[in-house]
């Protein structure tokens, strides 16, 4: 391989804040939000162009599983169509100007359109970052980083210890592109919402026909309601065997998956009741990313964690709940280490403050699904709902780090959980 040295330069600093938080997803956002009102000068710096992640960019059908509680509820309340009895259906074009508008109402300082590159340290410690725009390439100082790019960019390049994928394999779970289609008779649609929903249909077992007829690695049928008349959000493609901290890779699944979309519309014009005359009419701005880096944190969340419901003392999530959702590895469907249908824990478990505490490093807290836990306890907290209580805790933690004047590992939980618990958090 050959190499271009790239000559020494000045960056300048374009702002100096007391919480930066980098990756503006439901984890980032809701970080970015609490930060703030908890009264840090706080910065929010992402990617693309809108706020919301997966959530808008990802158009995402909705905020899914059983998840109650935390600054997520206010997310539905503030986002629901007036029009809707399901309030966890996301209009992803409602959703983008009202998390910006809730960003505007707190004073956060936002910089869209801005790719993280690099992060500044002083020894072991994070003390910025760097970025590259139109505006060029520029620096923003922080007391305290809140990393929710998702993917854990600011900790990989921090030098926290990581590993990808499955334990015992590295396998990672596959990538989608989301896809809406209108033309829907939703009085006759069927709308099979999990791998381990199916229907008779004249022609057979409907996830069966979709094995059968879709073009592989594709070959689920997973169809989910909008907000608006005649119009079903599809997350049907599918491409394995990438890793979404490669820019190649996710170059591949773009075209995997984007060949995948009008075959799907066939077979669901060919076989699916109520999408006979169904076309599209959008699809997501970037390929969906389920799982690529897992941290070394100050503790593992593990699935056995997760299936005991642990009450944890440092608690700074509550009432999480979902089951263990591992898309095929190898394959379309539910991967055979997955539990949806036959999950056995009901109740809400809890997340330790440790988790958000990246080990040997300071002024970095992880947020989202880049927090430390193992390939299945991931494979249960890395939705939205879930992702977003991660982020009010790390929001909440970066500022009453800043405020105290301490590194966020040698802050007391205690003060973390009485915010939490004023603003209605049980544990």
């Amino acid at each position: 391989m050959k190499f271009y040295q790239e000559p020494a330069r000045k960056i300048p600093i374009i702002e100096e804040v007391d919480v930066l938080i980098v990756g503006g997803g439901p984890a980032g956002f809701s970080a970015a939000i609490n930060s703030a009102r908890v009264g840090a000068k706080t910065m929010l710096v992402e990617l693309a162009g809108q706020v919301g992640g997966m959530a808008t960019t990802g158009l995402m059908s909705h905020w899914t599983g059983a998840t109650r509680g935390g600054f997520y509820e206010e997310i539905l309340d503030r986002s629901q169509d007036n029009n809707s009895q399901h309030r966890q259906i996301i209009n992803p074009e409602k959703l983008k100007l009202v998390l910006l508008e809730m960003l505007n109402e707190e004073g956060v300082g936002l910089r869209l359109y801005t790719m993280f590159v690099d992060v500044i340290m002083e020894g072991n410690s994070t003390v910025g970052v760097v970025t590259e725009s139109k505006s060029g390439r520029e620096a923003f100082m922080a007391k305290v980083i809140v990393d929710g790019s998702g993917d854990g960019d600011v900790a990989a390049k921090a030098g926290v210890p990581f590993y990808k994928g499955r334990e015992s394999d590295g396998k990672m779970q596959p990538m989608t592109i989301m896809f809406k289609v209108a033309g829907v008779d939703t009085n006759r649609a069927i709308l099979p919402g999990s791998f381990e929903t199916t229907y008779q249909l004249p022609a057979g077992d409907l996830q069966t026909l979709g094995y059968k007829h879709l073009p592989y690695p594709a070959g689920h049928v997973l169809l989910y309601r909008t907000t608006l008349p005649g119009v079903v959000t599809c997350n049907m493609t599918n491409c394995i065997e990438v890793d979404g901290t490669k820019a190649e890779d996710l170059t591949k699944a773009e075209y995997v998956c984007r060949k995948q979309i009008p075959q799907i519309v066939k077979f669901l014009q060919d076989y699916v009741p109520g999408f006979e005359r169904c076309y599209v009419i959008a699809s997501a701005a970037c390929v969906g990313v389920r799982e690529t880096r897992h941290f070394e944190g100050e503790y593992t969340l593990t699935e056995q964690d997760i299936l005991e419901a642990r009450l944890f003392e440092d608690w700074v999530i509550t009432g999480a709940h979902f089951n263990f959702d591992v898309h095929g590895l190898t394959g379309p469907g539910l991967d055979e280490t997955g539990l949806q249908k036959g999950f056995p824990q009901k109740s809400s478990y809890t997340i330790p403050y440790r988790c958000l505490l990246p080990k040997g490093v300071d002024g970095l807290l992880l947020a989202g699904r880049n927090i430390s836990g193992t390939h299945m306890a991931h494979s249960n907290f890395r939705v939205m709902p879930i992702c977003a209580n991660i982020g009010q805790a790390a929001g909440i933690a970066a500022a009453l780090s800043v405020r105290h004047g301490v590194k966020p590992r040698d802050l007391d939980v205690g003060l973390i959980q009485r915010v939490l618990r004023e603003q209605g958090a049980t544990g």
